[in-house]
């Protein structure tokens, strides 16, 4: 499969985890209201639920680089920074986002902001001092990539439906402490109504599986469009073998951001993740895989 290829179906694919996503919300809220008889609570976490990712959707780039203590990168210090993205920002009919950088020595970038003309992408000093500009040019096409296939947004909805499916649980959970559910549902199916325990219990840990997935196969899309901005594969292939080979974490590494990055902050090899329980719960594919389908030959 050449990257024209892998892009179309990687969009594809995405779109059926969203869908995904979708099913384990209704279905949870389904089994609440059936569970207690009343929408009541489901109101009450549909409000919570939209009230805290409206926020977090309109300060996401803010929450991101608090969180990862970036500052604003100056072009005097950081050139190939600066001039890099400014030229494939307008390869790619793209404004230029702000730069920032993290002091860290791990070598790792990320692209936030909630459009493209909100849109920030960060780099560590240790990623700006290890690689090459060719190399530089790969990831960089890859952060705006994120940002002109609208992953951000994307990845935005994810977190909604996820921290959604999270509230509803926990509150399911909170009332059961105070009593059970309806009793014409109680007395009319125990099956049911411990499918539905079960289900509801269950759901938060679905909607974070398929949140990881979309989060993978936003990765390999990235890393093909940005491949067709810079025609040089053989560029980014070349940083993610340098960026898997340290395996040091970031000193700021989070799980609230971890996927967010070209690789994972946590510290990697080049190996990636090796048995299916550890690729399942992975914030991004293994670095060989990534590797081996830029540099696959192109029909």
């Amino acid at each position: 499969m050449n990257l024209y290829e892998q892009r179309a179906s990687n969009i594809r694919r995405t779109w059926m985890l969203v869908f995904g996503f979708l099913i384990v919300v209704i279905a949870v809220g389904y089994a609440i209201s059936w569970y207690y008889g009343d929408p009541f609570i489901l109101y009450v976490a549909v409000i919570l639920a939209v009230g805290t990712n409206f926020y977090a959707y309109w300060n996401s780039d803010k929450l991101v680089l608090s969180l990862n203590h970036a500052r604003l990168a100056s072009r005097e210090e950081f050139f190939d920074f600066y001039t890099v993205t400014e030229n494939l920002s307008i390869i790619a009919g793209l404004p230029k986002p702000k730069l920032y950088v993290i002091d860290d020595p791990a070598p790792n970038a990320f692209a936030t902001g909630r459009d493209e003309t909100h849109a920030v992408v960060c780099a560590t000093t240790g990623l700006l001092a290890m690689l090459s500009r060719p190399e530089l040019e790969g990831v960089i096409a890859h952060e705006l990539s994120h940002i002109k296939n609208r992953d951000i947004l994307l990845m935005t909805i994810a977190v909604v439906l996820a921290g959604f499916a999270a509230i509803v649980a926990n509150i399911f959970i909170r009332m059961s402490f105070w009593g059970g559910g309806h009793s014409d549902n109680k007395q009319g199916n125990a099956i049911l109504m411990v499918l539905a325990v079960v289900g509801i219990v269950l759901a938060p840990i679905a909607a974070k599986l398929i949140q990881l997935a979309v989060s993978r196969r936003r990765e390999f899309l990235a890393d093909a469009s940005g491949t067709l901005l810079t025609r040089y594969p053989e560029g980014l292939a070349s940083a993610l073998q340098k960026i898997g080979g340290y395996a040091a974490p970031m000193k700021s590494a989070n799980t609230a951001t971890a996927h967010l990055f070209i690789s994972s902050p946590f510290g990697t090899t080049s190996k990636g993740p090796s048995g299916w329980i550890e690729k399942l719960f992975s914030t991004h594919p293994p670095i060989p895989d990534r590797i081996k389908a830029l540099l696959a030959p192109q029909a």
